[in-house]
Formats: structure tokens, C-alpha cells, sequence
């Protein structure tokens, strides 16, 4: 059996009766969930599910999700989640890529999929499950595991390096990238997790980013390998986060910087809702400007670390605003077990304070890209996973981020880092969130654009802004393009997508 699955079942007999999982009003104790997991267990296996098998996952947050990862822990199935906003065709390629078998998703998306079964998805050969609705052309996930005995043992002898979750890289819909996390894997990030953030089993650990996600999958399972309590909510907002964490007395979580940013604006308003039980705080997914992290200090009175990772390699480095306070413009240091350098494009280390791409040595790296060794073989340098991410070190080891690789602005000969410009940028009362992209221009091959979004009290005046970067960055800095957007383009993950910025601002780019 997987350290997941003994772990779980475990702290379901030594705890029964304590809440293992909540989820928008419902809980479900540690034996009422090892009884699902069991019973759904026995259904798949009567379904012809067998260890190895992947299993297409398009579901939103839900107890399913949770269960449904406990169960391939227990059997040794690997599962395939996806953006449930993804398009059939998407769907397909990212299916296809990781040679999927058997497909459980919301009865609503499974509408729109059930036509291709035959056709463009006719290589999902196994059992089709929905969960919601009853449909005509699919098994119902609560009709098939309610029949099943809830006493049954774990059927399979699952490896620690058996495939457990293949996760696509942000945006890889075009040329799917399946990332594969072995149970050894997702049990050593959970534990390394654990051990840097002193997660006990009285944390109540929400998460609230989609589970289709390595981090929201993560933060479930924490709890219930470790004997906590996982708080899931279905969908994100700052309002019903804070509220959340109030009534359910959430001791810890890791958010993604895009929601903190949300949170600490409606902590400025709602004075009523007491976030006291919250311990501990970690940002994620991109980084918070130095400003941003000092307020929240001040706000959300727990302690407050930023990490730095990717899904390939999870948490790399960590920072600890508070002993950290004169070091809040990097990303911390290398987490206990992980060591980092900066490579030049040579591959030889970078010295102190040079620019390069950061790589990393860790115990948590990804088994790999699924059938794609040459991929995999490239991203690695020796032991080192080279993450495509641009940064330096200090002299007293600390990380800082500047940027992606593919982002760089190479503007009359001159690398330009885009986080250099939007620090500045976003320094402005006036502006709310900004974006540098390159532009493309005929005599310095790229220029500066920069995509801004305004406070809702702010009235757009170009030339003060033009003047404000004028002043605080250099010559070759200066953004020659600005749009102004309601929105920026992101992820499910609140990541900004770079690459769809100038189709994004189109004709409204205007020139300085």
C-alpha cells in the first residue's frame, strides 16, 4: 500500500470520529470517508479498473475530487485532471497525450463530451462515470460505489514509484506536457510541507484553488495523511475566503499571490471578520511585491512565508517575512533538502549576484515528462532541474526572481527583465495590477509594452504615468506602448498569460 493511502486509513482508525474533510456546509468524519473510498475502490475495480490505469479527471472542487484521489492511492490508478473550461478539443489532445483509459467528470461537461465517444474520443475504451446528474451514456459515480461493500482491503500492491498524478504544464493545451508525480512524490511534498511550515493535526488546512492543480491537491492531502482536517471551498472569493477561515477556524493554508492581493483590499473594508485562528500563511504561484508583503504582515497577524517552486520541482525556497523583513525583494532562501543555483547559458554557475536561469536539486522532482524523454532530458542539467526561470543569489543566500526566460525583453541589444518594470509600475496609487510584455519594432527588435490595470477611482492620465517611469527607471527601461484593460489575461492559478497580452490589448495599444 501507497504512504498515502496507509497513512489515511490509518488516522481513519486511530480517529474515526474526526472531521477529515469540509467542504461549503458538508464534513464527512475520517470513517465515513475511508468507507467512500473503500466503496468507490470496489466499483472501479468491478469496473475493469486496474492498477496503472489512467483515469481522465474534468471535475471542479468537490468531495468526489478528494475521495477519488484517496481511491487511485489505494488502487495505484493515475489521474489525468484537467481545466474543466477546457474545449473538446483540448480535452482530447491533453487525453490522448497521456493516454487515458477510463474518464470521471461533472455530469455538465460530460454532456458536451458524450458525442465524441465514438469518434474523437473513442480511444477512453474504459468506463465513463459521471458525477452529478444521472446520464443516459454514463455510469453514475453514487449509484456504482453506494453498492459496494465499505469493509473491503486495499485490492492492489501499490509502488512508491508508481504514477499517481499527471498534472499539464500551465497552458499546454497546443503541445501537451503531462507532468508525472509518483505517490513517493506527492508523499514527500506533503511531508516536506509539514516539516517547514510545523503542520501538526490540529491544523485545519483549507485549500482554495482548483484541484485540477498540484497545490490545491496537495493542501488536501496534508491533512489527511498527517491527521488533520482539510477545508475545501468550491470556487474563490475574498469575501467567502475570510469568512471561511472565520467559522471553520482554518489554522493554515497556502494562497495563490493574486488572492492574497484580493484578501488583504477586503480586510481594508470588512473590519467584522476575525481571521485569529489563522497560524500560518504562505504565498504562492508569483510573486508579491516587497510593499505588498509588508502590509500583509501588518493585516493578517500569523506568520507570513512566500515560496518559490514549480510543478515540476514543488516548493524550492521559502521566505519568512518577519526574520526576513530586510530580504522581502527576493523569494527567500533554499527549502531544507533543496539546493539552487544560477546557470549561465553555458551551464556553469553563475556567480553571486549574476543573472542567470534558476535550477534546482531536490528530493521532490517530478518523475518526468510522460513519454517525453527528450523534453525531460532537456529541462535537466546533471541533478538539476533547469525551471526555465530567470533570478540570482545574494551573498547571503537569498533568491530573487526576475522573471521567465521566454519573457526577457531584448530591446536594442539590452535584456530587459519585465519584474523590474512592473515593481516600479505597480508602486503607483493609481494602478492596480501591470504587466511588461515585448513588443515587436523594426529598428531595436523589441520594445517595452506595458498593460495596466487602474483602482476603480482612477482616471487614466498617460502623461503622468509616462513621467512617474521617467523618473525611477532607466533609459532602456521606459515603456514605449501602453494599454489600459479592466482585466489581465490569467490562469486558473492567477498567473498572468504573458503570451496572450498583445492579442489580449490589440488596437487598444497606444504609442507614447
Amino acid at each position: 500500500m501507497s504512504k498515502i493511502a496507509h497513512s489515511f486509513f490509518s488516522n481513519a482508525e486511530a480517529t474515526p470520529d474526526k472531521t477529515a474533510l469540509w467542504f461549503e456546509g458538508l464534513s464527512l468524519t475520517y470513517r465515513e470517508l475511508a468507507d467512500t473510498v473503500r466503496r468507490l475502490s470496489e466499483a472501479m475495480a468491478a469496473q475493469g479498473v486496474c492498477r496503472g490505469d489512467h483515469i481522465g479527471v474534468l471535475l471542479p472542487n468537490c468531495v468526489e475530487f478528494v475521495t477519488l484521489m484517496l481511491t487511485a492511492a489505494n488502487m495505484g490508478t493515475v489521474l489525468v485532471p484537467l481545466n474543466t473550461t477546457l474545449p473538446p478539443s483540448a480535452v482530447r489532445q491533453s487525453f490522448l497525450a497521456a493516454d487515458v483509459k477510463h474518464i470521471v467528470a461533472a455530469s455538465q461537461i460530460l454532456v458536451d463530451l458524450i458525442p465524441f465517444k465514438n469518434t474523437d474520443l473513442s480511444f477512453i475504451d474504459g468506463f465513463w462515470l459521471a458525477v452529478g446528474d444521472e446520464l443516459k451514456d454514463a455510469a453514475s459515480m453514487a449509484a456504482v460505489y453506494y453498492n459496494q461493500a465499505p469493509d473491503s482491503d486495499p485490492m492492489f500492491s501499490v509502488q512508491e514509484e508508481d504514477p499517481f498524478i499527471l498534472t499539464m504544464t500551465s497552458g499546454s493545451t497546443g503541445d501537451p506536457k503531462p507532468i508525472v508525480l509518483t505517490q513517493r512524490t506527492k508523499y514527500n511534498r506533503a511531508s516536506a510541507a509539514k516539516d517547514l511550515y510545523g503542520i501538526t493535526s490540529s491544523d485545519r488546512i483549507l485549500a482554495a484553488t482548483p484541484l485540477y492543480h498540484s497545490l490545491a491537491e496537495r493542501l488536501v492531502l496534508i491533512p489527511l495523511i498527517f491527521g488533520g482536517t482539510s477545508i475545501l471551498m468550491a470556487r474563490f472569493s475574498p469575501s467567502e475566503w475570510l469568512r471561511c477561515v472565520e467559522k471553520q477556524a482554518v489554522s493554515f493554508t497556502i494562497a495563490v499571490s493574486s488572492q492574497l492581493r484580493q484578501i488583504a483590499e477586503c480586510l481594508s473594508t470588512d473590519r467584522n471578520t476575525s481571521i485569529s485562528s489563522l497560524r500560518c500563511v504562505v504565498s504562492s504561484s508569483a510573486q508579491l511585491e516587497s510593499h505588498f508583503k509588508t502590509e500583509l504582515l501588518l493585516k493578517l497577524h500569523c506568520e507570513f512565508h512566500e515560496c518559490y517552486g514549480t510543478s515540476e520541482i514543488a516548493i524550492a525556497s521559502s521566505l519568512e517575512g518577519s526574520s526576513d523583513i530586510s530580504k522581502l525583494q527576493s523569494v527567500g532562501k533554499a527549502a531544507p533538502g533543496v539546493d539552487i543555483r544560477i546557470l549561465r547559458d553555458n551551464g556553469q554557475t553563475a556567480d553571486v549576484d549574476e543573472h542567470g536561469e534558476i535550477a534546482c536539486k531536490t528530493p521532490m522532482i517530478f518523475g518526468g515528462y510522460y513519454k517525453r524523454p527528450d523534453l525531460t532530458e532537456a529541462a535537466m542539467c546533471g541533478d538539476y532541474f533547469r525551471t526555465g526561470d530567470i533570478g540570482k543569489i545574494d551573498g547571503e543566500g537569498y533568491l530573487y526572481y526576475l522573471g521567465r526566460t521566454k519573457d526577457i525583453i531584448i530591446t536594442g541589444g539590452i535584456n530587459v527583465y519585465p519584474k523590474d518594470i512592473e515593481s516600479v509600475l505597480l508602486e503607483h496609487s493609481d494602478i492596480s495590477e501591470c504587466a511588461a510584455f515585448a513588443f515587436p519594432d523594426d529598428k531595436l527588435g523589441e520594445i517595452i509594452a506595458v498593460a495596466l490595470v487602474l483602482k476603480d477611482t482612477a482616471d487614466v492620465d498617460l502623461r503622468k504615468i509616462r513621467h512617474y517611469c521617467a523618473e525611477r527607471l532607466a533609459d532602456f527601461q521606459q515603456p514605449r506602448k501602453y494599454c489600459f484593460l479592466k482585466e489581465l489575461p490569467k490562469n486558473g492559478m492567477g498567473k498572468i498569460i504573458k503570451r496572450s497580452l498583445p492579442a489580449f490589448c490589440g488596437i487598444e495599444l497606444q504609442e507614447t
